[in-house]
């Protein structure tokens, strides 16, 4: 394969521009519906059935610490030679971190090279990488060796709770898995092992009283929930990290308050580390019940197990640096603290690299750029590792 000379940049930005003018926050259900009917067009252009898959249920809970159902968009999923001995999965996601009420809607050009905007790198330029690598893989001889799936789900930015079913099934016995995710550093350096991820609600139940007359009658919610919060903190390690993040609840000064919704992400660096700390959290919240006189519920679990790199995982990262010399690209890696759908996929034993996408930077805030460049330099880099998967050299 001929890299660059096979991929039509000017297409593929004019792409990512398209499909950034699309507000597809998370909650956003209109824009993400208009985006998946886009990418349904755009990946028609690939010799496989083209399907949108409804989301998942997902429960949340609530400022007064009721459990209600979380809206999510479709998925869309891509499946080509799916009799085939080898295959791949590819995954994507179509939502941003952007809602339709953010102020930062809009694209500018920083340089002759470098675009601003909305998901221009997170991870729209990336969807255009993944798809016109398969379009030029497609041309290759050895197209017919390899059968993929792809998945471009609408709710990663939020956890992929929506869809982390779907991802395990389309998972289950591939090969190898890219992910495009944008590069972790603008040089195009990959991320390679991750940490964890759980988020947490916990809900504690007081009981009210009139903070002047009779506050020994009351159980004061807040206060237990600040004494959770405490011991939380406690339970850091070098495994583990534990973020108390937002406390709702209370009522007015005269009142004891028997109400409270306690909000906390962790970030395990191991399994075992993650698995300790929800047990640990179980044993801690009967003490707060016993010590406070309240009553607590728990929503919410590890979502990402952390991401290792075994020999396989190792073999595919091997790969993509062996493919990016033959192109003249010098390919990195460096471990991460962020997570992804990478950190699904190789929970089901699956070697994947997760930011085969574009170089760019600023993610997640106002200032995203993508370097326009990258665009067509990471869809050849991804086009040759696709072929020397067709070839079998990962076993």
């Amino acid at each position: 394969m001929d890299g660059t000379q096979m991929i039509d940049s000017s297409a593929m930005l004019a792409q990512v521009q398209a499909w950034s003018a699309i507000n597809t926050g998370t909650a956003n259900l209109a824009g993400l519906a208009e985006q998946a009917d886009a990418l349904v067009q755009a990946f028609a252009a690939l010799p496989g059935t083209v399907e949108l898959v409804d989301p998942a249920p997902v429960t949340a809970i609530a400022a007064d610490g009721s459990a209600f159902e979380k809206p999510h968009g479709q998925h869309l999923v891509v499946r080509v030679r799916p009799q085939a001995n080898r295959r791949i999965l590819l995954t994507g996601h179509m939502d941003t971190v952007f809602p339709a009420d953010h102020a930062f809607q809009r694209q500018t050009w920083l340089d002759g090279e470098t675009l601003n905007g909305p998901g221009v790198a997170d991870m729209k330029g990336g969807i255009a990488v993944m798809l016109h690598a398969l379009m030029a893989f497609e041309q290759s001889a050895h197209a017919s060796a390899l059968g993929y799936d792809v998945l471009i789900n609408s709710d990663e930015e939020t956890g992929s709770l929506a869809s982390a079913a779907l991802i395990a099934e389309l998972a289950a016995g591939k090969l190898a898995a890219l992910t495009y995710e944008p590069a972790a550093l603008p040089d195009g350096t990959l991320a390679h092992a991750r940490g964890g991820t759980g988020n947490y609600s916990i809900t504690i139940t007081g009981k009210s009283a009139h903070a002047g007359r009779n506050p020994h009658e009351g159980r004061n919610a807040i206060v237990a929930a600040a004494d959770l919060i405490l011991r939380l903190k406690a339970l850091e390690t070098a495994e583990i990290t534990i973020n108390p993040a937002k406390l709702e609840g209370g009522a007015a000064n005269n009142v004891v308050p028997d109400h409270a919704v306690l909000r906390f992400n962790i970030r395990p660096r191991s399994v075992e580390a993650g698995a300790a700390f929800d047990y640990t959290l179980n044993h801690l919240l009967i003490d707060i019940q016993t010590v406070h006189q309240v009553a607590t519920h728990r929503h919410g679990g590890v979502t990402r197990p952390p991401k290792a790199v075994d020999a396989r995982a190792q073999a595919l990262f091997d790969l993509v640096r062996a493919c990016g010399a033959e192109l003249g690209q010098d390919i990195r890696w460096q471990a991460s603290g962020g997570v992804c759908d990478g950190n699904n996929i190789a929970a089901c034993g699956v070697p994947v690299v997760d930011t085969m996408g574009v170089r760019g930077g600023a993610i997640h805030s106002p200032e995203e750029y993508l370097i326009v460049p990258s665009l067509a330099e990471r869809a050849a880099l991804s086009a040759r590792v696709i072929e020397r998967l067709s070839q079998g050299v990962l076993q």
